[in-house]
């Protein structure tokens, strides 16, 4: 039998391949400490990946803490947020407005259209979740739906800083006092009237005047409390016929306020003369308001006479300057020595001369 050809090489130990493979083996292996690529994508990706994660939790975590801070700068009504004006209510605190024209509040809308709101209305979330109950700048209201009636939807909106319910009424109270008196130069008139409200609302643990203006003018000094106070009078006793309460000086609210503590009388007579006349100017206003809170020797008469005040004959060589409304409009007297001169505004000239006769000599009789 032939020999058969061997097809497969084997290599049997003593071989001269078998001594060659630890060298071949040497070539070919990988350096002990080094991957495949495919590896060290694989290690790179998953680097990445963890490096990734640490950075979206960090994020989340930073996240977490300025979603806490904003909270708390809501609640604390640092942070503002634009609510329609129709969702702003004014029934939380008591703002009954003094009579008279707001002079400053065309400055304010002027002001608003240029610049727009630098200070943003406070405003605090009603309790059945219908809106906000405004706390403080009721004027900055007023200007925006003005501007929204005038000028459009783009006034729909005001910014506002939402401060968290709960605050006690009476805290409420000082902070929109407080800030009126920083903002504006407030009238005795408007300070008085806001202490009556503060006394007269029963959420307040004040319900008499005097302790209603120690707790919203604590810091004021005793005599602007004491000025207050006599201006709450004067609103008490003729303030439903004041067309223009804020427009009454210190000096002559408090002396007439002296005047009505110690006549109180003289309420119903001053409300009287002020009632005739419907229209009247600031001025002409004012000016009854001086003759009752003058002496006794300069004061008005009403309806041709003079107050109980005043009541008898004048002083020798004195003059007495008085106003009279009557049907026929409003008559300026002056009497003194000798002369009495009457100034109305009708042309006597053009009066007949028998009818004027006879109505100086019924005057001249009716003072006799």
């Amino acid at each position: 039998m032939s020999r058969r050809r061997r097809i497969f090489d084997i290599e049997m130990p003593g071989d001269a391949k078998e001594e060659a493979a630890p060298e071949e083996q040497a070539v070919s292996a990988p350096a002990p400490g080094r991957r495949g690529p495919m590896a060290s994508a694989i290690s790179e990706n998953a680097s990445a990946l963890q490096a990734r994660s640490h950075a979206e939790a960090a994020i989340r975590a930073e996240n977490d803490a300025l979603a806490h801070e904003y909270v708390a700068l809501r609640d604390k009504g640092q942070v503002v947020l634009k609510i329609p004006l129709d969702q702003v209510h004014t029934n939380l605190l008591t703002r009954e407005r003094l009579p008279g024209e707001d002079e400053g509040l065309a400055d304010l809308i002027t002001s608003l259209r240029d610049v727009g709101l630098s200070n943003p209305i406070r405003v605090e979330p009603r309790a059945d979740g219908s809106g906000y109950e405004l706390i403080q700048g009721h004027r900055r209201l007023t200007a925006y739906r003005a501007l929204l009636e005038s000028d459009g939807a783009g006034w729909a909106e005001i910014p506002a800083l939402i401060i968290a319910r709960g605050n006690d009424v009476a805290g409420l109270y000082r902070r929109m006092v407080d800030e009126n008196i920083i903002r504006k130069d407030l009238s005795f008139a408007e300070m008085a009237n806001a202490a009556q409200n503060y006394a007269a609302d029963p959420a307040t643990p004040e319900n008499d005047l005097k302790g209603a203006i120690g707790a919203l003018f604590q810091s004021a000094p005793y005599s602007k409390r004491s000025y207050i106070r006599s201006f709450a009078r004067l609103l008490d006793a003729i303030g439903t016929g004041l067309h223009y309460p804020s427009s009454v000086p210190r000096k002559l609210g408090v002396d007439l306020s002296r005047v009505l503590e110690a006549e109180p009388a003289l309420a119903a007579e001053i409300l009287s003369e002020l009632g005739a006349g419907e229209v009247r100017s600031e001025e002409e206003e004012l000016e009854v308001l001086r003759r009752y809170a003058a002496p006794d020797d300069a004061r008005a008469a009403t309806s041709g006479q003079t107050s109980p005040r005043g009541r008898g004959k004048n002083k020798a060589g004195s003059k007495t300057t008085f106003d009279l409304r009557t049907a026929s409009g409003r008559v300026k007297c002056t009497a003194a020595s000798g002369r009495l001169e009457i100034k109305a505004d009708r042309d006597f000239s053009t009066m007949e001369r028998e009818r004027l006769e006879r109505a100086i000599a019924a005057l001249m009789d009716g003072l006799d």
